[in-house]
């Protein structure tokens, strides 16, 4: 059935993982895609899957709530718990230490493998984002986290102390569900992005907004004739630029914004057919954006990948080979 999620290991790049709809996660060697060890006993679709930090563990979770965490090495399940309807899971940038959301609100923290639990109360509900990147990891030592909520409101979150240093909701939050969290990599700055089609950059240190990027600046929707749905667009996934003030803002509708934060101006417009998966930013101002065939494909036979030069807007090359669309990436360092 469909592969929802996949994930390299971050410290030799030869592992992935990857979960599915048929409630089952594995484990691969990426030289020749051989199956090292199937991640077992979830009852629900699979969701989420990563590894941590240095590679150590493994760690999957479905759609109920049941998190599992493997040792690489040894191929054992080493830890499991069981929360609420999960939304996201997120292991620790220098630690085992992972993170998760549950759709009532509550975001959980364990350290791996002896389980040690703190829970942070949120809000309201979460949209259902799956594995999205509702969370986001600010300053080095990974010691405060960015979590979106349904309501709108975004929450910067003091892990060790346990409380919310600060809280964007009413006016200077989104009007709809937060879909997307990102930050910059000293986490100085945050980027959320919502339903209601806004993106917006927030200061970390002091919680307030620097500036919202709206769709407004994009071409306007045809109104929707009688009888016919009014087309729906959003924001659906964000990237910072590591080595210049870029940001780049993917619409459900296909296009991909690119943001100069140094004039908070639109930079290049790209366009692709429908936005389905997270950004990549990489190194040298390159974007990775996927995208999925509109409902009646114009002449693509599946989903696809696309690199855009950041700098120019430009397409470098596009990668295609599926025959349906494409429900998550991963690029390796």
């Amino acid at each position: 059935a469909s592969v929802f999620c996949v994930s390299l290991d971050p410290k030799t790049n030869t592992l992935a993982v990857t979960g599915g709809e048929d409630d089952k996660a594995f484990v691969w060697r990426v030289s020749d895609g051989e199956l090292l060890f199937e991640c077992s006993g979830h009852k629900d679709s699979v969701t989420c899957a990563g590894f941590s930090h240095d590679s150590t563990f493994v760690a999957t979770g479905d759609m109920s709530g049941l998190i599992k965490v493997w040792r690489v090495d040894a191929k054992e399940e080493v830890w499991s718990f069981e929360v609420g309807d999960l939304e996201w899971m997120e292991w620790h940038p220098q630690a085992h230490v992972l993170l998760a959301g549950t759709a009532d609100g509550n975001s959980w923290m364990w350290k791996i493998p002896s389980g040690d639990c703190k829970n942070f109360h949120g809000s309201a509900r979460r949209r259902d984002e799956g594995s999205s990147g509702s969370i986001r990891w600010l300053s080095h030592p990974g010691k405060r986290a960015v979590v979106g909520y349904e309501d709108g409101t975004m929450r910067i979150w003091d892990l060790k102390q346990g409380t919310s240093l600060h809280v964007l909701k009413g006016q200077d939050g989104h009007q709809d569900p937060l879909t997307c969290v990102a930050s910059n990599q000293d986490g100085s700055l945050i980027m959320t992005g919502s339903v209601d089609c806004h993106a917006k950059l927030v200061n970390s240190a002091t919680g307030k907004v620097v500036c919202v990027f709206k769709m407004e600046s994009m071409a306007p929707k045809a109104p929707a004739s009688e009888g016919e749905e009014a087309e729906s667009n959003s924001v659906e996934s964000l990237g910072f630029c590591n080595v210049m003030p870029l940001a780049a803002v993917g619409y459900l509708d296909g296009t991909l914004a690119i943001y100069d934060l140094s004039t908070q101006s639109l930079r290049h417009k790209c366009q692709h057919e429908v936005l389905s998966c997270p950004l990549s930013l990489g190194l040298g101002g390159v974007l990775w954006a996927c995208s999925r065939p509109p409902l009646e494909p114009r002449g693509f036979p599946g989903g696809h990948v696309r690199l855009w030069d950041a700098r120019s807007g430009k397409m470098i090359s596009e990668y295609r080979g599926h025959s349906a669309e494409i429900l998550d990436f991963a690029v390796n360092k």
